[in-house]
């Protein structure tokens, strides 16, 4: 219930007032409670609901692999995959909605009740206390003597301050009160309704993905219902052959062996025998003997490789053994050794002694032919080779985030199927996605692609600037260059999903369709860069000043003039002819991360720069501490989201940070600290960002990296199950961050 309070009749204190207040302060500590208690209850449930995503990819797991061991069956292999490549999607979303929970419930209304409950109790208690101040002043007032003047006089003077305070208090108080009563309105609709619209994208992405799974699941059914029969059948049959088994004489249960000398296997008598070893203590081994090839080989399992007890049957001969204790023993000699073995019975003891008299016998008259058959089978043996397979390469929120992306040039439609107002986005690559393709994007890994809401996530104002900065006509004009020349379809809204993820996996992973560049281009776009940094970087010799840029002002302490520089960035002004580094991808990025083009830093990406790559020539430095020499937090940004390493150093031992620090940029060290920069390394001189920061007297910075530092102190002192620290750090490093996004100027120190 929304209650206001009347500002005159406030200043009348009356009753009536009093009531209404009193009033009012319940309603707020009761709507402290709730909201209390259904903060609780959110991460009770976002809790659950991890312990449940765990219990489910654990179930998936189990999917996969009973899918691995029915590999010899397609229909039970392929099936099962795909149930569990559905179900592993379904868990995907579930996170997402529970990340969104804690966004949208959890946070905002965390935030609600520390900001705006606690500016309640702020003017309640100064409201309480002149309360009670005025009331002290009106007894005094009214006990003072009439005799005494100067009594009387005080005791006016003190009710009329009093009173005036009171007036200018209560004032406030009620302002506050009506504030509070008619933000929480919007707060708490605002909270409900992006949880509501989270769900409606969860269920709405659980449609789509078993509407694609439904015709799968009929063919399945249908050929269900099939097996169904088909198995009744099986077992009908496999139960006549049982009953008829059954009624056969096992009276005389001998193993039945037969000499087939043309087998198919080349294996003309199989069985089992015993062996005597070689050994000093002569044990006997139960092991499978075979004959063929004109050889006697046996084996443990069936896995084993057979061990050859007699190499050509023609050189040897067998015998029958009862000078022994042990019965039925026949023996194989050859000229080199003997081999004793012991039959199951007499019976089988003939067999193999006439197996092996007949094999011997047929090695001698078919030797010719056997000859013939052996080099006609090494022939025409199969083989095959493997062909190697080719590695691929794998604060605002809600409607002003989604109406700023929108305007750039072809954001108004999915950048990779066309279908109109897209909600999502790929942060990494700048594009506005569908429902439909954001799931796909997110099924390449983030190695490709990071995605990300547009209406339900909190955008950071330097990914806005990113977003606006590309867009899908840019990106388009990369990864589609040569589609039409290929002949490539573009997908369509409504197309079957497994085609429009062929398609986005031949646009961003195989890159099928950005056109290959000559070196001559590739030297004419790092010529045109350079000459761009050189416009920028301008030609004097001086050590850098205080400058602004489009991201923010740079605030700089001389630096060492490196060889070869003669511009205090610490870099020549173009390539120098003979240098080490050819023109390549990697030098593009290096030079357009100084000149902020985000568009040549995309191409250059697409056509494999490695984000890493570093500059011979320049101390080994990589194109994240160009962005930073460039003055754009922006390019940074940029390049962190795809895969920039924090902490690489250049051969001076500085990362990112170090220059960040020594050119004054804030904002940059505000986002490296962000991102896990580490502030202990020290460079060649033995300099770490604090004591840079400390020379320069960059209050600033000096704040930012001990904050950093005590937060990860804290961290590490509350251990395993520790969140991301101090609440009051958290918010500090987003002030800085607005600041240096949106006011830059305000960071303009000395």
């Amino acid at each position: 219930m929304k209650i206001t309070v009347d500002f005159e009749e406030c200043l009348k204190d009356s009753p009536r007032f009093r009531a209404i207040i009193e009033e009012a302060e319940s309603d707020v500590c009761e709507l402290e409670s709730k909201l209390d208690k259904l903060v609780k209850l959110c991460i009770g449930m976002i809790d659950a609901g991890k312990a449940y995503n765990t219990a489910n990819r654990q179930f998936v797991s189990g999917i996969r692999e009973l899918a691995q061991q029915s590999a010899k069956d397609d229909v039970i292999e392929s099936s099962l995959n795909k149930f569990a490549e559905n179900l592993q999607e379904m868990i995907n979303y579930h996170s997402i909605l529970f990340d969104q929970a804690q966004r949208s419930i959890k946070s905002q209304l965390q935030a609600f009740i520390r900001e705006d409950l606690r500016k309640f109790k702020e003017a309640k208690k100064q409201f309480d206390k002149v309360s009670e101040e005025k009331e002290a002043a009106l007894s005094k007032n009214a006990q003072a003597p009439r005799n005494k003047q100067h009594e009387v006089e005080e005791a006016s003077t003190t009710l009329n301050a009093t009173r005036k305070c009171f007036r200018h208090i209560v004032l406030d108080y009620v302002l506050q009160i009506n504030v509070l009563q008619s933000k929480r309105r919007s707060e708490i609709l605002k909270s409900m309704l992006s949880f509501m619209y989270a769900h409606l994208t969860f269920f709405h992405q659980g449609y789509d993905l078993f509407s694609e799974l439904q015709p799968l699941m009929k063919q399945l059914t249908g050929q269900l219902d099939q097996l169904v029969v088909d198995s009744a059948k099986e077992r009908k049959d496999m139960e006549m052959k049982h009953s008829t088994i059954q009624q056969k004489d096992f009276s005389n249960d001998d193993t039945k062996l037969e000499y087939n000398v043309d087998a198919e296997n080349g294996i003309v008598m199989e069985g089992y025998l015993f062996k005597r070893a070689s050994n000093a203590f002569k044990t006997w081994n139960r092991r499978w003997f075979s004959i063929q090839n004109n050889q006697l080989v046996y084996q443990k399992k069936f896995k084993d490789n057979p061990t050859v007890v007699v190499e050509d049957l023609r050189l040897c001969t067998v015998k029958h053994c009862e000078d022994i204790e042990r019965r039925f023993c026949f023996e194989v000699v050859s000229p080199t050794k003997s081999c004793m073995m012991q039959a199951d019975s007499e019976k089988l003891r003939q067999a193999w002694i006439k197996a092996v008299q007949n094999s011997i016998a047929t090695a001698f008259r078919d030797r010719a032919e056997d000859a013939e058959k052996m080099d006609g089978k090494s022939s025409t043996s199969p083989v095959s080779l493997d062909a190697a397979g080719e590695v691929k390469e794998r604060s605002l929120k809600g409607e002003s985030a989604l109406q700023r992306v929108m305007a750039i040039g072809g954001n108004s439609v999915c950048c990779d199927c066309g279908q109109p107002e897209p909600c999502w986005a790929s942060i990494n690559l700048g594009i506005t996605l569908c429902i439909q393709c954001s799931g796909i994007h997110r099924s390449l890994g983030v190695h490709f692609s990071k995605v990300r809401s547009l209406t339900l996530d909190t955008w950071e104002p330097e990914l806005l600037k990113l977003m606006c900065e590309l867009g899908n006509g840019v990106i388009n004009q990369i990864y589609e260059a040569r589609r039409e020349e290929l002949g490539a379809r573009k997908p369509q809204p409504g197309d079957p999903r497994h085609e429009v993820e062929a398609y986005i996996k031949a646009k961003y992973v195989e890159r099928r369709f950005v056109r290959r560049r000559s070196e001559d281009e590739i030297r004419q776009k790092v010529l045109s860069l350079s000459q761009q940094h050189k416009r920028l970087s301008g030609c004097s010799a001086r050590a850098p000043s205080a400058s602004a840029s489009s991201d923010g002002p740079e605030l700089h302490i001389s630096e060492p003039q490196e060889e070869g520089c003669g511009r205090g960035v610490g870099v020549s002004s173009e390539p120098q002819e003979g240098a080490s580094c050819v023109p390549s991808p990697g030098l593009q990025l290096y030079w357009a991360s100084f000149c902020r083009s985000l568009p040549d830093m995309a191409e250059a990406l697409a056509h494999g720069a490695g984000v890493n790559w570093t500059h011979a020539d320049e101390q080994n430095r990589t194109p994240l501490i160009m962005a930073v020499h460039g003055g754009s937090l922006v390019t940074c940004e940029f390049l962190l989201q795809n895969s920039a390493s924090v902490n690489q150093q250049d051969s001076l031992g500085r990362a990112p940070l170090h220059h960040a620090t020594i050119r004054g940029h804030t904002g940059q060290v505000c986002l490296f600290l962000k991102r896990g920069a580490n502030q202990s390394a020290a460079d060649v001189e033995n300099q770490t960002p604090l004591s840079i920061a400390v020379e320069a007297a960059n209050a600033d910075i000096v704040t930012l990296l001990r904050l950093a530092k005590m937060n990860e102190e804290m961290r590490d002192s509350e251990g395993l199950y520790s969140q991301s620290g101090d609440e009051t750090y958290q918010d500090i490093f987003q002030d800085f961050s607005q600041m240096a996004s949106n006011d830059p100027d305000k960071l303009n120190r000395y």
